[in-house]
């Protein structure tokens, strides 16, 4: 008999990010909602974290409160959930008032948007989430899944995955997944590292994030079926492939291929995808197929998710033709550095302090602060900072800057248990649970006035392909009390509709 596997969609999140640098439009995702609800998915990853709240407010010019609300009401059959981490700021160094941050995943929860917390272990000195911040979820009763994050570096063992992997188990995970940002798995790889999620993971559920960035995640997948995964991530296109996660259309097939049943509803996928390209080429975003081999991703090991985002940064400072220096720069920072694992928040940090270097020509003249905060150990014993090397340490922690953000991580760690109601006064008197956390983490209200503006006449943009007007204009009549019944005429012919 057959076995089942199983899907996480990854299209509006991590799909988004890596092909569209988070570019993805609410009115895109409020118009395929309705369809991913109902495909069949174990779960869904939805771009609700602190950092995607920043980047729909400053970019987008969009609500992300609306955006949460929208997955709670049209998302009622699927789980829903996110990589998240025991912070509100993005990047936060897990020094953040916790009323404040069992606030802002209560609002979730409400809001019908949080079922399911990713927590990356091997980035952010996980082992610090173990004291409050897993009981909180649990007792929230979300599923918490850990992800053993691969790299490919000389302190990133077996030993070292075998650790990561216990210590999911001892953290009390209801998942483990692994998680490859960089799309560094190959076939040989895979079945080593996940041989021993099996042997040690203590006969929890497994599920495979890859990325298409090297070419190799199709081929990754099928391993995995074979070694007895039992969840992919996978996304729709056109935001599959790429430097994305491998498309749902073709990991289905290899499942079906290796005696595997998908269960999902693969006509709705299909309406889905070409709603997609339509409000793709409406909005003048790009597409991709699928992802040829390339061997530079096994030396620079940039996520795909930051490739995207780094061209979008260098366009910015006016050097976007001298992309191939900053990646070799990347490499030289990195070997520098303790090899940081290239996922985020380092891989940002690695490519931001890169793209100074080479806009300034001078090596390091310019330190960005979450690099001094690196080289401080702020980030943990997980982040590499120990194998730093050493003159390049002293010359970070002894700038001027250094005893500043030193002092201020101090001061950020006494705000922990501060009464919420003196953080709450500071951002205005008054304010809804929502308005405080969105200035909470866009540090004020000048980028969210702009917002609001952009946004007084409709809270998103709607886009008018395929059957959009017919729908939109079905949603609005059923908004009037006063409308009871409809009629069309086309051609001599003529439909009625009644409440």
């Amino acid at each position: 008999m057959s076995k089942d596997v199983f899907f996480i969609d990854t299209t509006t999140r991590d799909g988004s990010q890596s092909n569209w640098a988070a570019g993805m439009p609410l009115g895109m995702m409020d118009a395929i909602m309705d369809d991913v609800n109902k495909v069949g998915y174990r779960a869904i990853d939805c771009p609700i974290t602190p950092l995607i709240f920043k980047k729909a407010v400053r970019d987008l010019k969009e609500d992300p409160w609306e955006m949460i609300r929208m997955f709670g009401r049209k998302g009622p059959d699927v789980i829903k959930g996110s990589m998240l981490a025991p912070g509100i700021r993005p990047f936060d160094t897990g020094n953040d008032n916790r009323e404040v941050i069992q606030l802002f995943y209560k609002l979730l929860v409400d809001m019908g948007a949080l079922q399911r917390v990713q927590l990356a272990s091997n980035v952010l000195d996980s082992m610090r989430s173990e004291t409050w911040f897993v009981p909180f979820i649990k007792k929230l009763g979300l599923e918490f899944v850990y992800a053993v994050c691969y790299y490919i570096s000389p302190r990133h063992t077996d030993e070292f995955y075998i650790r990561k992997i216990k210590e999911a188990v001892d953290m009390g995970a209801d998942v483990i997944y692994l998680k490859d940002a960089g799309g560094l798995l190959d076939v040989e790889s895979t079945r080593r590292v996940f041989s021993l999620m099996k042997e040690y993971g203590g006969g929890l559920p497994l599920e495979i994030h890859s990325h298409c960035t090297t070419g190799m995640a199709d081929a990754v997948y099928a391993e995995a079926m074979k070694l007895g995964c039992q969840s992919f991530h996978v996304a729709t296109p056109p935001l599959a492939e790429g430097t994305a996660q491998p498309s749902v259309f073709n990991t289905v097939e290899n499942a079906k291929a290796l005696g595997y049943n998908a269960n999902l509803d693969m006509e709705r996928v299909e309406r889905i995808s070409k709603r997609l390209y339509a409000m793709a080429k409406e909005a003048g975003l790009p597409t991709f197929g699928p992802t040829r081999f390339k061997v530079a991703q096994y030396i620079h090991r940039i996520p795909g998710g930051v490739i995207s985002n780094l061209v979008h940064q260098l366009k910015s400072l006016h050097i976007e033709d001298r992309l191939d220096e900053v990646v070799e720069e990347c490499v030289r920072i990195c070997a520098e550095t303790g090899e940081p694992h290239m996922i985020t928040p380092y891989s940002q940090f690695v490519c931001t302090q890169a793209a100074i270097n080479i806009a300034l020509g001078e090596r390091y003249k310019v330190v960005i602060d979450d690099f001094i905060r690196y080289a401080l150990g702020i980030y943990g014993e997980d982040s590499g900072y120990r194998e730093m090397d050493q003159n390049l340490k002293e010359k970070f922690v002894s700038m001027p800057r250094a005893s500043e953000i030193m002092e201020a991580n101090e001061r950020r760690a006494e705000q922990q248990d501060r009464p919420m109601k003196e953080i709450r006064n500071e951002f205005g008197e008054n304010l809804s649970d929502e308005e405080f956390i969105l200035r909470y983490v866009l540090k004020g209200t000048e980028e969210i006035a702009a917002m609001r503006e952009a946004t007084k006449d409709y809270p998103f943009r709607r886009f008018s392909c395929l059957d959009s007007p017919v729908t939109d204009l079905i949603d609005e009549l059923g908004k009037r009390p006063g409308i009871t019944q409809v009629q069309i005429q086309y051609k001599g012919k003529s439909l009625v509709l009644k409440k």
